[in-house]
């Protein structure tokens, strides 16, 4: 299947008091036309940063891809002029940002914010997009849209604003929609709402979908590929069904048995991950779930290779918290 999206040994760094420090390591991922790739992992290890670098969102200047290539429909994007990336952005690429709130202007309604991505990237009127505005929100489900166009974000409920996120997003219809945990901070049934959105919205567009979460249960529910993140490397890559059924690197699994289990003996403990993630400044040249373990930096100074178990089925192949170190997990 042909792919949308190639990201490419991506590196980037962010400058500071120390120097430049790498929050993500050498990335590569793939994301086919029409499908769902989830990238998962805790916070801290690199997801959002990622995905902000695809569409130029870094906060510059002290954060920046330093290597790397980013192939979008068969164009390198790092290679775009900085003043003609809004053509992709917002037109061909949507994103949808983890916090409603603070992605739509609170001092403008919301007709204003929808018309205006269609006023940048299409040849519509004022009048015209204004109409269009209303019908995508009609599209994203928001009942009475042409109430709504003329309402402030904070007389909307968490839902319905990220229901405008989602709309604004997909206005201009994009090839490719990256969705950055847009279930963050929703109850249960409105989170199984917007993903449901997601999905037929992605089915009627034929669009592809980056999504960015902690949360497994989205992965499994929304996902046909896996990109599993660790501080700031890719520590597994597989179908959703080889990541859920065969897991081979520790961290995933790890994450596997930390999900609350229907079958589990009443007030058993809930499994976790002893530790935290290293600090960025902290990171090692080696395996980092190791130095989360336990193992003695000084030991950890030569990345494992990333290797190619099955067809389309990659793990960084890290014999100590592989085997051994998974029995502590």
């Amino acid at each position: 299947m042909e792919d949308i999206l190639k990201v490419r040994g991506l590196v980037i760094e962010f400058h500071t008091e120390r120097g430049w420090l790498r929050a993500v390591d050498g990335v590569s991922f793939n994301v086919p036309k029409a499908k769902t790739v989830g990238i998962v992992g805790e916070s801290g290890c690199g997801k959002s940063v990622t995905a902000m670098s695809i569409v130029d969102l870094l906060p510059k200047p002290m954060g920046q891809v330093k290597a790397g290539e980013i192939i979008f429909k068969g164009r390198d994007l790092r290679k775009v002029a900085h003043d003609d990336y809004y053509k992709v952005r917002g037109g061909q690429i949507g994103v949808v940002f983890q916090e409603p709130m603070t992605a739509l202007n609170p001092v403008h309604k919301i007709g204003r914010q929808l018309s205006e991505v269609l006023l940048i990237h299409t040849e519509m009127s004022k009048k015209e997009a204004w109409a269009e505005s209303i019908e995508v929100l009609r599209k994203v489900g928001i009942p009475a849209p042409e109430q709504r166009v003329n309402e402030y974000p904070h007389q909307l409920s968490g839902g319905m604003r990220q229901r405008v996120v989602i709309a604004i997003a997909l206005a201009c219809k994009p090839d490719l929609l990256i969705a950055d945990e847009p279930t963050t901070a929703l109850d249960v049934t409105v989170q199984a709402e917007i993903l449901d959105l997601i999905n037929k919205l992605q089915e009627d567009m034929g669009m592809s979908v980056i999504m960015i979460t902690h949360d497994l249960g989205v992965i499994a529910e929304t996902c046909d590929e896996v990109v599993v993140m660790y501080a700031g490397r890719v520590v597994e890559r597989a179908p959703v069904r080889t990541i859920f059924k065969n897991p081979q690197h520790a961290y995933t699994k790890a994450l596997l048995a930390s999900i609350p289990k229907l079958d589990a003996k009443r007030k058993s403990e809930l499994p976790t991950i002893p530790g935290t993630v290293a600090s960025i400044r902290n990171f090692v040249e080696g395996c980092r779930f190791c130095q989360r373990m336990g193992v003695e930096p000084s030991e950890l100074t030569q990345r494992p290779d990333f290797i190619e178990l099955s067809p389309d089925h990659w793990v960084e192949d890290c014999p100590t918290c592989n085997s051994a170190r998974t029995a502590h997990v």
